[in-house]
């Protein structure tokens, strides 16, 4: 398995501080001690020349400053005359030494005033850095600093250095640790929502309150996410339209060929009895002219129901088409209601149909008035045709408040709920022993649920107590 951001991260930022902690500690084991004697020799040119400065040749006016200078520096002190004769010394009986046989290990640096040189003192086994200078009186000085107290520093300084060195490397790893966890934190969080969205699920978006890069990245991926949900969503809502059309497609184009098949059959009845007979009349088949009579009524009964069947089909092909166009008036619902019954009244008296007529809205409508009586003639006559012995026929008109409802009931049995559903679709017949006692070829329903639907309104059927109901609904005129 790969490392993590997080391992990199502690890794790498504790790498650094090692790398840095041990090359601070090379370089001051290495160059501190040549530091320090830089520096020094620095103390001792300095101070040669405050004392140069103040030195005219006699050590009781000077000599304050010359404790002060040895106690400042840390040097010691010795001025000799050219002959060699000790003027001022800070080091008691070493004084001799001064100006007698130096074993030195090499002159460190020389020019031609000041001399400096790494001594041995022997007896002591202590090395010093000293200084020879001439002062301005011809005068010799010499200035010395014993080199354990500098190598002492370097060596005190290079422990402190390692020391300190150790504990910063943990300070730094235990920093590291902490800083990789806070900085990597967000990137796991959004490596999640990233997850999230590999598997289509936008619900979740990021919350990175930074202003920085992160921020910026959760951002985008919160942008990027909504993106993705948004096409995702409309590629899914497209496929269920493609699905959906594929679906209409089928079954429309099983509705036609159901459509082709009704329409075939309902023709081939009549089409058969109006040759069957016509062949009769030719042929003189028929004995007298009431039997003459009975081919022609036959062949002109079955002609008109021709004519109905393909005026049917025209109107429900016309409405269905999307082409046709209402032309919506104003009108009073209760007046064509009563012109519609006045022409049914001959067969209302004839069937002993009792009518009840309940209105309880006498108001106008707005609505196509040719269509809306053509919904009200196939509700009375799909009403006439299915009433049972009861013959109780009921019209009423109702204010649903937003619509003007009308509806139809008659007196019978109920519509089974195998065919309740599919009564308002084309050539479809509940009661198939009847259709030829009535001469419907089931397509008065499809056209009220057409007109219905290029209005926007409803429309239904129930069964009810002692029979059935159907109803639809127009737009009241405002």
């Amino acid at each position: 398995m790969k490392k993590s951001i997080k391992t990199k991260l502690f890794v790498g930022i504790t790498s650094i501080v090692v790398i840095f902690v041990v090359l601070l500690w090379g370089l001051n084991s290495t160059l501190l001690e040549k530091y320090y004697i830089k520096q020094k020799k620095n103390i001792l040119i300095n101070a040669s020349k405050d004392i140069d400065s103040i030195y005219t040749g006699h050590i009781d006016d000077i000599y304050i400053d010359l404790e002060v200078i040895k106690n400042t520096t840390g040097a010691s002190i010795i001025i000799i005359s050219p002959n060699r004769h000790v003027k001022y010394t800070s080091v008691g009986m070493y004084a001799k030494r001064a100006f007698g046989p130096i074993y030195s290990n090499g002159i460190t640096n020389s020019n031609k005033r000041n001399v400096f040189t790494l001594e041995s003192d022997k007896r002591l086994n202590i090395d010093f850095l000293a200084l020879r200078t001439t002062l301005k009186n011809k005068d010799i000085l010499i200035l010395k600093i014993p080199m354990p107290a500098i190598s002492e520093s370097a060596s005190i300084a290079n422990r402190f250095m390692l020391f300190t060195g150790l504990l910063a490397i943990v300070i730094g790893m235990i920093w590291a640790l902490a800083f990789s966890k806070k900085f990597t934190r967000p990137v796991l969080y959004l490596n999640d929502i990233t997850k999230n969205m590999a598997n289509l699920n936008f619900s979740e978006k990021c919350i990175v309150d930074t202003d920085d890069e992160l921020g910026q990245l959760a951002n985008n991926i919160n942008y990027l996410s909504s993106e993705l949900d948004k096409a995702i969503s409309g590629l899914h809502q497209e496929n269920q339209k493609l699905e959906e059309d594929i679906e209409r497609k089928k079954k429309i184009d099983n509705m036609r060929k159901e459509f082709i098949s009704s329409v075939s059959h309902e023709l081939k009845t009549p089409i058969s009895l109006i040759q069957g007979y016509s062949e009769g009349l030719k042929e003189n088949v028929m004995d007298n002219e009431e039997d003459k009579e009975f081919y022609c009524d036959v062949i002109i009964d079955e002609a008109k129901k021709m004519d109905i069947l393909v005026k049917d089909l025209l109107n429900l092909s016309q409405i269905e088409s999307g082409y046709f166009k209402l032309e919506k008036t104003k009108f009073n619902i209760c007046d064509l209601l009563d012109q519609t019954i006045i022409k049914y009244k001959n067969i209302f008296d004839k069937k002993n149909i009792d009518l009840k007529v309940d209105k309880k809205y006498m108001g106008n409508v707005f609505a196509d008035n040719i269509r809306i009586e053509q919904i009200l003639v196939n509700f009375i006559n799909n009403a006439i045709d299915h009433v049972d012995d009861n013959n109780i026929i009921k019209i009423s008109v109702y204010d649903n408040n937003d619509n003007i409802g009308i509806s139809v009931f008659n007196s019978g049995k109920s519509i089974s709920k195998y065919d309740i559903d599919k009564i308002w679709t084309s050539f479809y017949k509940a009661d198939k022993a009847r259709t030829r006692e009535y001469g419907g070829y089931g397509l008065g329903l499809s056209i009220v649920r057409a007109i219905q639907e290029i209005h926007n309104n409803e429309y239904g059927v129930l069964n009810v107590e002692n029979g059935v109901k159907f109803w639809f609904n127009v737009d009241k005129c405002l």
